[in-house]
């Protein structure tokens, strides 16, 4: 074998390895097919109830449908709310003691972490597609280019991507599925603290700061302008006038930080 061959054979074996581990995923979506139903309508049912139980009450800053406004935030939740899911799926495999046969067989150290990655995000390829029918079956619309279209939904995997693998991390630190409620407990109030609901402007300004910068907000924020949908209430922070390029640099923060923390806590051994 040469030398140019071996990057290459490994390259290959992850791909094959993680394939692998991707179609470990779909057999356990066959066999607990009601997880995956719960799993894609919970966040629809939240999208209803926010819609129609506090929408009726809300108005948008400068006009608009505060449907239009509700639903870009909404999905920006969404896609953050996929690492606890992720994380209960690892802890579930570190008590069973799987991860450990894994890490015993001779496949690529990362192909674990990649084919789970890959299956959550077909998943949320698949909460994504549910959610706008939902949205547009509400009233949503978007009013932009189909090139904009587009990038809004390139925009919320990439979000969905990262959070998926700060919850790959998380959840081989935590180790067991019981730790998933602690983060839970932190997750939910710093999703909320964004302007998915109601501006960064309405709130207190030490508040309103921490919203502005949230990475769910940037992303929002820059799916509302690719949709064309209502900005609401203009903050005039840099953060607010450049959500796209926040919601692009963000998530690829959070990947270079949680990528090689995953891959190096999963390669040394879950006991450190």
């Amino acid at each position: 074998m040469t030398t140019h061959s071996v990057p290459l054979t490994r390259s290959r074996r992850l791909v094959t390895d993680s394939a692998t581990m991707t179609r470990r995923g779909f057999a356990h979506w066959a066999r607990q097919p009601g997880q995956v139903v719960v799993g894609l309508t919970f966040p629809v049912m939240m999208l209803v109830m926010f819609a129609y139980f506090i929408g009726g009450g809300m108005s948008v800053e400068g006009g608009g449908d505060y449907t239009e406004y509700l639903v870009p935030g909404m999905l920006a939740l969404t896609m953050a709310f996929g690492l606890e899911g992720t994380m209960v799926a690892l802890t579930q495999d570190i008590n069973r003691g799987v991860l450990d046969r894994f890490r015993s067989m001779p496949i690529a150290p990362s192909a674990v972490l990649v084919g789970r990655s890959l299956l959550d995000m077909l998943s949320s390829i698949a909460g994504l597609l549910v959610m706008l029918g939902a949205g547009w079956a509400i009233g949503w619309r978007w009013h932009g280019t189909l090139t904009e279209a587009v990038a809004a939904v390139g925009l919320l995997l990439l979000l969905r991507f990262a959070m998926l693998w700060a919850g790959i991390y998380l959840g081989l630190v935590a180790g067991k599925p019981e730790m998933v409620q602690a983060v839970q407990t932190l997750v939910w109030p710093v999703a909320f603290l964004s302007n998915a609901f109601t501006s960064p402007e309405t709130m207190p300004d030490w508040m309103g700061a921490i919203a502005d910068w949230n990475p769910m907000s940037a992303t929002a924020g820059a799916v509302r302008e690719l949709f064309a949908n209502p900005a609401g209430w203009e903050s005039g922070s840099w953060a607010a006038e450049h959500a796209i390029a926040l919601a692009v640099a963000w998530p690829l923060v959070l990947l270079a930080v949680f990528v090689p923390l995953a891959v190096g806590r999963y390669t040394r051994g879950l006991s450190l």
